[in-house]
């Protein structure tokens, strides 16, 4: 494949930026465009487009020149500029490297929302494992030159392939892993014999428990209603012909993407232990914060 070819289906995202400070903004994004030969119109077009995707309304900074940006306004520069035509994949080095820590961080929020509008494949270098872990979806660990596990968070964390990842990882202070960490991560899958999705009797539901041999089941009442009973509770009904569904405790309903940190936030809020995850009006299993604790010890 030609070089030149090959290079434009790349978008680069640098640390240095590498804006041209004799033009403005709106020269400095349209600049592969113009070399492509596209019209004038579709050029504007795609160049208000990217810097609104960016947050930079166009009618303030289509006419600055890059030593009129601040630090974050020249990334987000690079970033639209890296974006301009279409390029399958993204190659980001250490973008935020040269920032300060907050504006790092308001970066890499922004970075995230940006992500999901893209569909992209993006290749993001960096030294700092926090950042990786914040921002991507695969990691791959390079030592000496060599790429030696790649995997998810979770996998890098908890199945780390030899002490060198554990050791780059921090495998040894799994605690910081809380922020990382999605309820998919750390659910218990729920076993069908524990759900009771039908309108049946207490009675009935007495009898199921105990032929699966199960103190507790989860009570679907609805897509937005979730429920726990124990059998201890239920074979302390006087009235075991009533439905199900009239008892149980309400549990807390997450979705499998929501951060373990959060979950545990809005947990200690409810004054509950336990959610139960859901996707699609299905639950896919339980997450139990005494049993995730332990497991992070």
């Amino acid at each position: 494949m030609d070089p030149v070819s090959l290079r434009r289906r790349i978008g680069y995202v640098i640390q240095q930026i590498g804006l041209f400070p004799h033009m403005t903004v709106k020269e400095n994004i349209g600049l592969i465009p113009r070399l492509e030969k596209w019209k004038d119109e579709d050029i504007s077009l795609r160049i208000e487009e990217l810097l609104t995707l960016v947050a930079l309304p166009p009618d303030l900074f289509s006419s600055r020149y890059p030593n009129q940006l601040s630090g974050g306004q020249q990334q987000r520069v690079g970033l639209a500029r890296a974006l301009v035509m279409d390029p399958p994949l993204l190659l980001m080095d250490e973008p935020f490297g040269a920032l300060d820590p907050l504006l790092r961080m308001q970066l890499q929020n922004e970075f995230l929302s940006i992500k999901t509008k893209l569909d992209k494949t993006i290749v993001f270098v960096t030294h700092d494992i926090e950042e990786s872990f914040i921002l991507a979806d695969r990691i791959g660990v390079m030592h000496a030159g060599k790429m030696i596990q790649i995997g998810t968070p979770s996998e890098l964390l908890f199945e780390p392939e030899n002490e060198i990842v554990s050791k780059i990882i921090g495998s040894e202070n799994k605690f910081k892993a809380i922020r990382f960490l999605q309820a998919k991560d750390v659910m218990i899958p729920l076993n069908n014999n524990c759900l009771i999705e039908n309108e049946i009797s207490c009675k009935e539901t007495i009898e199921k428990m105990i032929s699966n041999k199960i103190e507790m089941c989860i009570i679907k009442k609805s897509n937005k209603e979730i429920a726990q009973v124990s059998l201890i509770e239920l074979l302390n009904i006087m009235e075991l012909d009533r439905s199900i569904s009239d008892f149980g405790n309400k549990l807390l309903i997450v979705s499998p993407d929501d951060t373990l940190s959060s979950i545990i936030l809005l947990l200690k809020t409810s004054k509950d232990s336990m959610a139960v995850v859901m996707e699609k009006e299905k639950i896919l299993g339980i997450v139990r914060i005494n049993s995730v604790l332990l497991n992070l010890l």
